[in-house]
C-alpha cells in the first residue's frame, strides 16, 4: 500500500488530516475578522513601510493578523510564552517538578496554570498595542475612538483571540495530525509565500532586485532548505550490545543495536521560545513615547549587533534547556542496564550515563550552530543585500521542521495500520488452525 492510498483507505488516519485542514481553514477566516474601532487602511499602510522590521518579522508569526488587526492579532505568541515560563519554573520550583512526576494528572494542572497565565499575558499586551495604536504616528489617526473603552474593548478581544488559537491548537494535537501550536504557525507562514513571491516578481521587473541578487537569493532559499533537510535527518548512533542470557531452555540478547541521538533534538522549539520572547517586547517598546525608553528600543534595532547576540543566546540556551528536559540520560543508561545493554567499552550505570551526556553536549553545540546560523541568515540578507522584503531562516526552519514532524506522524499512523493488520491476520491464521 502506497503512502497516498493509506491517506484515503485508512478512514482513522483520513478524518484526522481533515479535522486538521479544517482546524486550520478556521484559523485563516479569523485571520481576517477584524478588531473593532481600528481604521484598517491607516494600519495597513504603516505595515507597508514595515518589512524587514520587527513589525513585519512579527507580522509574518501571525499570519498577516496582525498588519489587518484582527482578532488573532496577538496569534499563539503568549501561549508559547506562558509556556517557556512554567517549562523554566519546573526546574527550579519543587512543588512543579512534582506535579510533572504525577504523570498526566500533574500535567493537567500545569496546563490549567498555562491557560490562566497565557490569559493575563494575553491582557498585558493587549494594553500595551492598544495605547500603541492610539499613539501611532501618520496623517491619518489608526484609533477612531481613543479612550478607556477601547482599550478595555481591545485587550479582551485580542485575548479572546489568542484563548481560541490555543484551544484550537489543542483540538489539533489531541484529535487531528501533528503539533497544533507549531502547525498554526506554519500556516500563518505559509500563506505568506505566494504575497512573497509576488513582491519579488513586482520588484523584479520594476528594476529594484536584479537577475544577479535574484539567482543568489534562490540559491540562499535552496541552500536552506536542503541544510535543514540534511541536519535534521542527521544523528549519531552509538553502539549498544546486549549480553546474552539463558532463560530455561531458550537464549535471549546477544544482539547488536544502536541508540540515535539526532543532532537536533530540540527541533523548532527553541527559535520558536527565542522568537515570542524577544518579539513582542521589542514591539511594545517602540510605542511607548519615553526618549529613554525609545533609546533602549533603538539599541535593540531588529537585525541590530546587540538583537543578533540577544537572538542567537536564547536560541543557543532553549537548544540545551529543551534537549536537556526531554531527553534524561539517566534514565537512558537505568534502562538499558535493567535490560541486559551496554555500549561496547564503557562500564553500565553511571560510566554509561556520563558517556551519552558527554556526546549529547557535543551534538547539541552543533546543533545550537546550525540553528543560530539559519536563523540570523535573513538579518545578513536583509543588511548586507539590501533585500527590500522580508525573508527569514527562521521562517524556513520552521517550515520544514513542521513539515518533516507532520510527515513522520503519518508515516507512524501507517506503519502501525500495517502492523495491526498484519497482526490480525496472523491472529486470524492461528485461530484457523486451532480449531
Amino acid at each position: 500500500m502506497s503512502g497516498a492510498d493509506g491517506l484515503v483507505k485508512i478512514p482513522e488516519l483520513r478524518k484526522k488530516i481533515l479535522f486538521t485542514l479544517g482546524c486550520l481553514a478556521i484559523y485563516r477566516v479569523g485571520v481576517f475578522i477584524p478588531t473593532p474601532g481600528v481604521d484598517s487602511a491607516a494600519l495597513m499602510d504603516f505595515f507597508a513601510r514595515q518589512d524587514g522590521t520587527i513589525f513585519g518579522w512579527f507580522n509574518l508569526f501571525t499570519g498577516g493578523a496582525l498588519e489587518r488587526f484582527s482578532v488573532l492579532a496577538l496569534g499563539v505568541m503568549p501561549y508559547i510564552s506562558a509556556s517557556i515560563i512554567f517549562q523554566l519554573l519546573a526546574v527550579a520550583s519543587p512543588q512543579l517538578a512534582e506535579l510533572q512526576k504525577e504523570g498526566e494528572a500533574g500535567q493537567r494542572k500545569i496546563n490549567q496554570y498555562t491557560r490562566v497565565s497565557t490569559a493575563f499575558l494575553c491582557l498585558i499586551q493587549g494594553y500595551g498595542i492598544a495605547k500603541g495604536l492610539e499613539s501611532m504616528p501618520g496623517a491619518s489617526p489608526v484609533v477612531l475612538d481613543p479612550g478607556v473603552s477601547f482599550q478595555v474593548m481591545t485587550m479582551f478581544t485580542l485575548m479572546a483571540g489568542s484563548m481560541f488559537l490555543m484551544w484550537l491548537g489543542e483540538q489539533i494535537t489531541e484529535r487531528g495530525i501533528g503539533n497544533g501550536i507549531s502547525l498554526i504557525i506554519f500556516a500563518g507562514i505559509a500563506a505568506s509565500i505566494p504575497s512573497g513571491i509576488a513582491s519579488a516578481w513586482n520588484l523584479y521587473q520594476a528594476g529594484e532586485l536584479s537577475m544577479l541578487r535574484s539567482v543568489i537569493l534562490g540559491a540562499i532559499v535552496f541552500g536552506a532548505f536542503y541544510g535543514i533537510i540534511f541536519m535534521e535527518r542527521g544523528q549519531r548512533r552509538i553502539p549498544i550490545q546486549y549480553a546474552k542470557r539463558v532463560v530455561g531452555r531458550k537464549q535471549y540478547g546477544g544482539q547488536s543495536s544502536h541508540l540515535p541521538l539526532k543532532i537536533n533534538v530540540s527541533g523548532v522549539i527553541p527559535p520558536i521560545f527565542a522568537s515570542s520572547l524577544i518579539a513582542l517586547p521589542a514591539t511594545l517598546l517602540t510605542f511607548v513615547p519615553s526618549q529613554a525608553v525609545q533609546s533602549v528600543s533603538d539599541t535593540l534595532q531588529f537585525g541590530g549587533v546587540l538583537y543578533n547576540v540577544i537572538y542567537v543566546a536564547m536560541i543557543v540556551f532553549f537548544a540545551f534547556f529543551y534537549t536537556a528536559i526531554t531527553f534524561k540520560t539517566e534514565d537512558v543508561a537505568d534502562n538499558l542496564r535493567k535490560h541486559g545493554g551496554f555500549i561496547p567499552g564503557i562500564r553500565p550505570g553511571q560510566k554509561t550515563m556520563e558517556y551519552i551526556d558527554f556526546v549529547l553536549t557535543r551534538i547539541t553545540t552543533t546543533g545550537a550552530v546550525y540553528l543560530s546560523a539559519i536563523c540570523i541568515m535573513p538579518m545578513i540578507l536583509i543588511n548586507q543585500m539590501n533585500i527590500p522584503f522580508f525573508i527569514g531562516g527562521t521562517s524556513i526552519l520552521i517550515l520544514v521542521g513542521v513539515a518533516m514532524d507532520t510527515i513522520s506522524q503519518i508515516e507512524s499512523h501507517l506503519m502501525s495500520r500495517h502492523y495491526d493488520s498484519f497482526m490480525g491476520a496472523n491472529m486470524k491464521v492461528k485461530g484457523r488452525r486451532g480449531a
